[in-house]
């Protein structure tokens, strides 16, 4: 036996070491076993609980991921049930009125996404908050933030979700599309891609316009239902209606059966009537129902046909600058009266320097 033993058996206190350092306590196996003994007993107090509260997690999440999953293929048929009652028309009447089938695949695409979109945060957010609860978590605290996190991130975002909700609905009541031509007020050109924040225009000179969704407050569409070509005719007032609605006539039913403008004219080219009448000119008003988005090329095709339809008939068009022709035929009756002379009046200059010296009077002889 070593010395520490000896001493402890005879009960002396042993000398402490140099470094004064106490040893430390070695656990025995006696505490070890009262050690797993607790364990023991603690787990097999809790194992019920812990069971219940992973089967019901477990109970949730099935139930949240199965009505997701759910509820997204609902939608997706949805959309797809709209598509083929829009594709059901086309060849109608009605189908003429309606957008093409890009435009519908893009609106079908944007609308099931947002929805889906939706409906996947509001069921996987109801989720966690339910697991959460499981796991004896008070919830009023963290909604209470919830709250005020999200009516401070309302203010300072507001503008953000203006736009957002404005291009929601816009996709949602389907006001424009790509490919058609807006008038969004702040700009006005093509729709090249249509977002939830933001609708990018084509102009009129190639410039691309970023329209933010909130900013619309009105929208003109050119490219939905018909668009209407309007073009007035100014000819002198001496000239013959009759002869002139005869030649516009004739202009309008040669256009009506020549490709392709008989595609692109939706009515026949209607002659109006006057729609004014001057001292010296009179117009008169020529409309027909166009293709969408066709109004200004059907416009200018035919003021080029009415243009050499009256140069053959003989029917003078008058107007900007060739009114200042028709000024220049009419002889100017001011042309043979001479210019008043300056020297007809005897008090001017001119009078008075040309006016003989009167010779001085000498003074008479004393």
């Amino acid at each position: 036996m070593s010395l520490p033993v000896v001493l402890l058996a005879a009960g002396a206190t042993p000398t402490p070491s140099p470094s004064g350092a106490t040893a430390p306590a070695v656990p025995t196996l006696q505490d070890a076993q009262e050690s797993a003994t607790n364990a023991a007993s603690w787990v097999e107090q809790n194992w019920s609980t812990w069971l219940a509260m992973g089967l019901q997690i477990l109970l949730i999440l099935v139930v949240a991921f199965a009505l997701r999953t759910a509820v997204r293929r609902a939608i997706t048929k949805l959309i797809d049930r709209m598509n083929r009652t829009v594709e059901s028309v086309d060849g109608t009447a009605l189908g003429g009125l309606l957008v093409n089938a890009e435009r519908r695949r893009q609106r079908s695409q944007a609308i099931g996404s947002v929805l889906r979109s939706v409906a996947s945060f509001l069921i996987l957010g109801t989720a966690a908050l339910m697991v959460l609860s499981t796991f004896k978590i008070n919830l009023a605290p963290l909604l209470a933030s919830a709250g005020v996190a999200g009516v401070a991130i309302g203010f300072g975002a507001r503008n953000l979700v203006t736009d957002f909700l404005s291009g929601v609905f816009m996709i949602l009541e389907d006001q424009y599309g790509v490919g058609d031509s807006i008038d969004a007020g702040v700009a006005s050109g093509e729709v090249i891609e249509v977002g939830l924040r933001v609708t990018k225009l084509r102009g009129a000179g190639g410039e691309i316009w970023y329209v933010r969704n909130g900013e619309v407050k009105r929208i003109g569409n050119l490219s939905q239902g018909w668009a209407t070509a309007g073009v007035d005719v100014t000819v002198r007032s001496g000239e013959d209606l009759d002869r002139v609605k005869a030649t516009l006539d004739e202009v309008a039913e040669q256009m009506t059966k020549e490709e392709p403008w008989n595609e692109l004219l939706w009515g026949p080219v209607e002659v109006l009537g006057l729609d004014s009448v001057l001292i010296d000119s009179m117009v008169v008003r020529v409309s027909a129902r166009t293709m969408p988005g066709k109004s200004v090329a059907v416009e200018r095709e035919l003021r080029w046909r009415i243009k050499r339809a009256f140069d053959a008939a003989s029917i003078r068009i008058v107007g900007g600058a060739t009114a200042v022709e028709d000024i220049e035929d009419v002889p100017d009756p001011t042309a043979s009266v001479a210019a008043p002379s300056a020297y007809s009046n005897a008090d001017s200059p001119q009078s008075t320097a040309a006016s003989p010296i009167t010779p001085q009077q000498r003074p008479a002889p004393k």
